[in-house]
């Protein structure tokens, strides 16, 4: 009679041992293992977005004025989604104004002005994202790309009833590419950072 010490026993093995079952076995066991991980990341990464969101609608709560949003903002922004630096920078009448950053490494340089996917998401007010500025002819040629070592950079206009409150700077010092459910949560987490926005502009 077998005991099951430790939970459930993945499959008996027949004596002799026929090699071949051998691999079959250790394989599935192995499938199923990396489904178990890939869950519990998916699970990670769903509590990582929560927070995110619970952290924005904090600071809506806390905030006194759109200034008082800023830093904890990029900061949240920046380490959910992994960014090397991270700047959430106010927008007035189509101009860049006051700002926040966040580095997981070194000082924060503010280029955002002489930066095209900035311009176009101002103008525009579509996300711009650009994967791997090195293999991109128009951008990797810049100076602010050249010596800052910004590989991809994801630029997210914050906008609250057609107005362009602010824009959302996310940059990575290698090429990144977002997944689905992250560009969903960025563009949630922003629409929730316009309402926050709103609120300390029309409301102090």
């Amino acid at each position: 009679m077998q005991h099951h010490h430790s939970g459930q026993v993945y499959k008996y093995i027949t004596k002799p041992w026929d090699p071949n079952e051998l691999k079959t076995v250790v394989g599935r066991a192995a499938e199923t293992y990396e489904v178990l991980i890939e869950k519990i990341e998916d699970l990670r990464r769903a509590e990582a977005q929560t927070n995110l969101l619970a952290t924005v609608v904090q600071v809506a709560q806390e905030a006194a004025s759109p200034e008082d949003c800023l830093e904890p903002l990029a900061v949240a922004f920046g380490k959910n989604f992994a960014a090397d630096f991270c700047i959430f920078q106010l927008v007035k009448d189509g101009a860049l104004g006051a700002a926040a950053s966040y580095s997981h490494s070194g000082a924060v340089e503010n280029w955002l002005g002489s930066d095209p996917l900035v311009q176009e998401a101002i103008a525009s007010r579509v996300v711009q994202l650009a994967a791997d500025i090195p293999k991109d002819a128009d951008l990797s040629g810049l100076s602010h790309y050249q010596s800052s070592g910004i590989q991809s950079h994801l630029v997210f206009p914050i906008t609250y009833r057609q107005e362009l409150l602010g824009v959302l700077s996310l940059q990575w010092l290698e090429p990144f590419h977002l997944r689905e459910d992250e560009l969903a949560t960025i563009h949630l987490c922003g629409k929730q950072v316009a309402i926050a926005l709103a609120c300390t502009l029309y409301h102090p």
